[in-house]
């Protein structure tokens, strides 16, 4: 109940189809695609090849009452820090939704914190809008750690 929840108010946070500005529609295999690319950039601990998935300008909220993170820059320095205690990272997704310019997926992470030597277990949810170009231009995100 709890997961049909979170689609119902992922999906009413997407903009309202056709309201792209005639842009063609974001397709599911190019969310596939970059949700796959930033997975290998997490695995891979590059924050650069993480940051090289947003606009130059993009904003990136990794909690809902955090300051967003602006830009490139800013996202691969988050990027080199988390990751930095971060081994043996599995990253999965499911796609929930693709409206308009806007995707949202549920997103699941494991690794092992090097500094406790402790399994990490992450699920969370993505909202992702995305520039004509293909890159991000706003991540929001919601996760819990077990």
């Amino acid at each position: 109940m709890l997961r049909l929840r979170t689609i119902m108010i992922a999906i009413a946070l997407l903009p309202v189809a056709g309201c792209g500005g005639g842009e063609p529609p974001l397709e599911r295999s190019a969310l596939d695609s970059w949700l796959q690319s930033y997975g290998a950039a997490w695995e891979g601990r590059d924050g650069t090849a993480a940051a090289e998935l947003f606009t130059p300008d993009a904003l990136y909220r990794e909690t809902p009452h955090a300051e967003p993170l602006r830009g490139r820059t800013a996202i691969a320095g988050y990027w080199a820090t988390v990751t930095a205690d971060q081994a043996d990272i599995e990253f999965d997704f499911t796609i929930l939704a693709v409206s308009d310019r806007s995707g949202i997926a549920e997103w699941s992470a494991r690794f092992r914190s090097v500094s406790g030597d402790v399994p990490v277990e992450l699920n969370g949810i993505f909202v992702l809008e995305f520039a004509p170009d293909g890159l991000v231009e706003s991540l929001r995100e919601w996760w819990h750690a077990r």
